[in-house]
């Protein structure tokens, strides 16, 4: 199956002024998104999340390396046919109601009549803002900012949606209403790219997260992968007295009054592993560098 997106091997290099070296946004980065599944990419501030997006969509040239959308360079202007984009800071006119800034990307994408009006509807109610359809963007919040952005991006009913950082500024329940827009385009079978800094809603979204700092994939792979701690055991228990935990490695066969619920390793928050990640590839790089 071609994936919704693939990046191989991408470099991008920024060019500075006067002869001094260029600047690296990403350097080998690879990775795929599954059709119909969640990709989150998360990174610190200048770690080379929004190059990467640009340059999937083709509005930054690669150094080196490619990108595709559904199995179509990112450079060929077909790849963006069913794609919908939300960028960080994205510009509405806010003289304009949702229901009038809905229908502007609408026309844009060829609606008209009938076929507009039911899309449009559609979208405000996805999104939440069925009530403020006829209020000025003017006087929205940056939540319900970030949620007509996201009714835009949907207009066209795109097969994958790029979100960079669409909680960004967002108070908590904002954020919530968001998270669950996410799970309910994945539930309708489109693939989602996103990066954000919310540790926790990455986690709680994501089929696939990516760890990118200064450039470099560090770490990659599902948060099931990604968040097992591999060096700890736990059994957790079911009705068990405190004298068969004393003795739970001797008497949990032994005993059929308990229930074994699971064994395995426990969980990690999103938010170690990309700490750990980080640490280890830092302390790697300057053990590298030494040699």
């Amino acid at each position: 199956m071609i994936p919704a997106v693939r990046v191989t091997n991408l470099h991008k290099q920024f060019l500075t002024p006067w002869g001094r070296p260029g600047v690296y946004a990403l350097k080998g980065v690879s990775l795929d998104v599954g059709e119909g599944d969640v990709y989150g990419l998360i990174g610190p501030n200048g770690s080379g999340k929004s190059t990467l997006m640009k340059a999937l969509l083709g509005l930054v040239k690669p150094t080196e390396g490619t990108c595709s959308i559904f199995g179509i360079p990112g450079t060929d202007p077909d790849s963006r046919n069913k794609v919908g984009f939300l960028p960080e800071n994205p510009y509405f006119y806010k003289f304009l109601t949702g229901a009038e800034t809905v229908a502007f990307y609408g026309k844009l994408c060829g609606l008209k009549g009938i076929a507009l009006k039911e899309k449009v509807a559609e979208l405000l109610d996805l999104v939440g803002l069925e009530d403020a359809a006829d209020r000025r963007l003017g006087g929205y919040s940056k939540g319900m900012l970030q949620r007509i952005g996201l009714a835009q991006a949907l207009v066209q009913d795109p097969r994958l949606v790029v979100l960079d950082e669409p909680t960004a500024g967002v108070d908590p329940i904002g954020s919530r209403a968001i998270r669950d827009i996410i799970l309910n385009l994945k539930k309708r079978g489109m693939s989602v790219f996103l990066c954000s800094h919310l540790l926790e809603q990455v986690q709680e979204v994501c089929d696939r997260v990516g760890i990118i700092y200064k450039g470099v994939m560090i770490a990659e792979g599902s948060v099931d992968e990604l968040t097992r701690d591999s060096s700890r055991t736990e059994i957790l228990l079911d009705h068990a007295s405190p004298e068969l935990i004393d003795g739970i490695k001797r008497l949990v066969a032994e005993d059929p009054s308990v229930t074994l619920e699971s064994t395995g390793h426990p969980r990690n928050s999103l938010e170690q592993v990309f700490f750990a990640s980080l640490a280890k590839w830092i302390k790697n790089s300057e053990k590298k560098d030494s040699e």
